[in-house]
């Protein structure tokens, strides 16, 4: 992990580089044609050095293919009621608002009015009274492997992905969907930043409390494979991942 951040570092530092001769290239270009059309002189500098290199759009890893394929399961069960715990902003919770209502959870404040969108912050590690059994649909994508590591200000808990899934069971009425993902591979801590997840473990974790509709997963190259077989071999290589998302969907059982 530590070694694939070092090397996107070296070729964000070296497509900057390789850009600075047409940076300054292009400025005397623009300078020369703004002699014989000055309505909009230059004001200022803002070099966006690497967008020259960039693929077509900014596809942040696991979050766009993840946040877009649980965003269409919703659309497609319709449920009731949406609640989410701790996802994106700016992306899942953006696709679900375009067509619902979501109401949304968070240890971090939320200061802007966002429209179909209700927020309420709340630290998940412990269950609020009200929210016993109150929605028939959940989500909470790539958030529950933070919990308890300080990242976003919540104390520190070993056991705090624990305790955020048995707050989560609890809010989930029976019979309820919870669409789930979080970061697989080999399990273990990159401490302060997230956990990441054996995929047998999280099995072992879910089996008794919910029914698998489907497990589906984003690869190291990421690709995205729906609808994976999560009682083949391939669970022990965590399906070959090294640091994958895992993606959920699950209906809680009846107590």
């Amino acid at each position: 992990m530590i070694g694939r951040i070092v090397k996107l570092g070296s070729k964000v530092v070296w497509n900057g580089m390789k850009a600075v001769p047409n940076f300054v290239g292009d400025y005397f270009e623009l300078k020369k044609q703004l002699n014989a059309q000055p309505d909009f002189p230059v004001r200022g500098f803002f070099p966006a050095l690497t967008d020259r290199y960039a693929e077509s759009g900014h596809l942040i890893k696991h979050y766009f293919l993840q946040d877009l394929y649980v965003a269409q399961r919703i659309f497609q069960n319709q449920p009731v009621k949406h609640l989410d715990i701790g996802s994106r902003i700016d992306g899942f919770v953006a696709h679900v608002a375009t067509f619902r209502p979501i109401e949304i959870l968070d240890i971090r404040p939320l200061n802007r009015p966002i429209p179909n969108v209700t927020f309420r912050q709340a630290d998940l590690m412990t269950l609020p009274p009200d929210l016993k059994a109150c929605t028939d649909s959940l989500s909470s994508l790539h958030a529950i492997e933070h919990f308890g590591l300080g990242r976003y200000g919540d104390p520190i808990d070993v056991n705090g992905h624990l305790k955020a899934l048995d707050t989560i069971y609890e809010i989930l009425k029976p019979g309820g969907t919870f669409y789930f993902s979080t970061p697989i591979g080999p399990q273990g801590i990159i401490y302060n930043a997230h956990r990441v997840f054996d995929v047998a473990y999280l099995l072992r974790l879910f089996t008794p409390r919910y029914r698998i509709e489907s497990f589906s997963y984003i690869d190291d190259d990421e690709r995205l494979f729906a609808n994976a077989d999560w009682q083949s071999e391939a669970v022990r290589t965590n399906f070959g991942c090294s640091y994958g998302c895992g993606i959920f969907e699950m209906t809680k059982l009846s107590s």
